[in-house]
């Protein structure tokens, strides 16, 4: 790093990718910086540094002595070990050693004594909820949310009629054709672990999938303003049942709630929505088959005047970016619900989905919120911004 980039960063103060140090001497206490980078999205230690940015320089025996330190610890001190690079920067008033940590690819990182650090803006903290925990394993594709069996979720919680129907339009054949026992034959599909339906099963094929998972729904209101008003709004709705039935009602509500053009059609006609249905047939879709289930929250649709916003739960998974969305890329957070979810919604899981919406309707924006730890999808009513 060249000294003018150095106290370019060192001006900027600490951040959640950059953080200041005199000195070093405490290997847990590394250890912990080091986890909590990891489990993030890396950054860099700067050591030598006063908290305001200003220099206090190291000694060369200093500089000798944390450089074995450093490799100690990323090598002893952090499960799994992580390989961090250093550098050293000589200045009039001492050294600078300058430790590089990447974002790990083999989350979750703790320390040697099992506690998992993430980062809280410039600061780090424990992470302690089941929650957090478990979406740490999902960065790492370890575990998946859609195949987490659903405490008290039996073969009894599921709609045959409708199971059997979705199974014909599959397999050709009906469960009663089938040799294998129901429970068999879902275990096979993977939608039984440890006799309990799994969240896919649930969200897909229970009668009344808001019995066990109550808060897994979308919460839609209509404002006749620009602003999120909860006093003043035209139309709200807590959508819930099947997967399909959530996504049939998310765009009824909001096809009810935007302006349809007669154009061309006679006037006994309905019109054509100033949104056209093909474009948010594929942004509600990849809403609830993409969204982070490990998150107990819902999917948020606000149509206001100028645009409608899709709100759900859990930025873009691991390094996808919106640039790359929209360039057709994909990466499967719920996979097991995504193989189901093409036979069920107009969903076809090729990465196509934001290309085709945008194709239709170019007036969208996304938001990649990582603070928030949610993605929004910004459609522009006709356009208007």
């Amino acid at each position: 790093m060249e000294i003018v980039e150095l106290f370019s960063i060192l001006a900027c103060g600490e951040d959640s990718q950059r953080q200041f140090k005199k000195n070093v001497n405490n290997s847990d206490s590394l250890a912990a910086d080091m986890v909590a980078f990891s489990n993030g999205l890396g950054g860099k230690i700067f050591i030598g540094v006063n908290d305001d940015g200003s220099i206090s320089g190291l000694s060369d025996d200093d500089v000798r002595r944390i450089n074995q330190l450093i490799s100690n610890t990323a090598s002893q001190g952090v499960q799994p070990a992580i390989n961090p690079m250093t550098e050293n920067i000589k200045l009039d008033m001492g050294f600078v050693v300058i430790v590089d940590i990447s974002a790990g690819i083999n989350k979750p990182y703790q320390d040697k004594n099992g506690v998992f650090w993430v980062k809280s803006g410039a600061d780090k903290r424990k992470a302690t909820s089941r929650e957090e925990i478990q979406r740490l394993f999902q960065a790492s594709m370890l575990i998946h949310a859609d195949e987490i069996p659903i405490p008290g979720a039996s073969v009894a919680d599921l709609d045959l009629d409708y199971f059997n129907d979705f199974f014909l339009r599959r397999f050709g054949n009906t469960l009663k054709e089938q040799p294998l026992s129901l429970p068999t034959l879902l275990k096979n599909m993977n939608l039984l672990n440890d006799e309990l339906l799994n969240l896919s099963c649930v969200l897909l094929f229970a009668r009344e999938p808001q019995f066990r998972l109550p808060v897994f729904i979308v919460k839609a209101a209509a404002f006749d303003s620009n602003d999120l008003d909860t006093n003043l709004y035209n139309d709200s709705r807590d959508i819930g049942g099947k997967l399909s039935d959530v996504f049939r009602q998310t765009i009824s509500f909001i096809l009810d709630n935007v302006r349809h053009v007669q154009g061309e059609q006679g006037i006994n006609s309905v019109g054509i929505p100033e949104i056209p249905r093909e474009s948010l047939e594929e942004i509600i879709s990849n809403a609830l088959v993409h969204r982070n289930y490990f998150i107990s929250a819902p999917v948020r649709v606000f149509v206001f005047r100028n645009r409608v916003e899709v709100i759900s739960p859990g930025h873009l998974p691991n390094n996808l970016t919106v640039e790359n969305i929209k360039s057709g890329n994909s990466n499967a957070r719920n996979p097991l619900l995504a193989s189901f979810a093409n036979n069920l919604l107009p969903y076809r899981g090729y990465g196509s989905g934001i290309i085709r919406a945008l194709k239709k309707y170019p007036h969208i924006e996304f938001t990649d919120d990582r603070d928030g730890n949610l993605f929004k999808v910004t459609l522009r009513r006709n356009g208007v911004s």
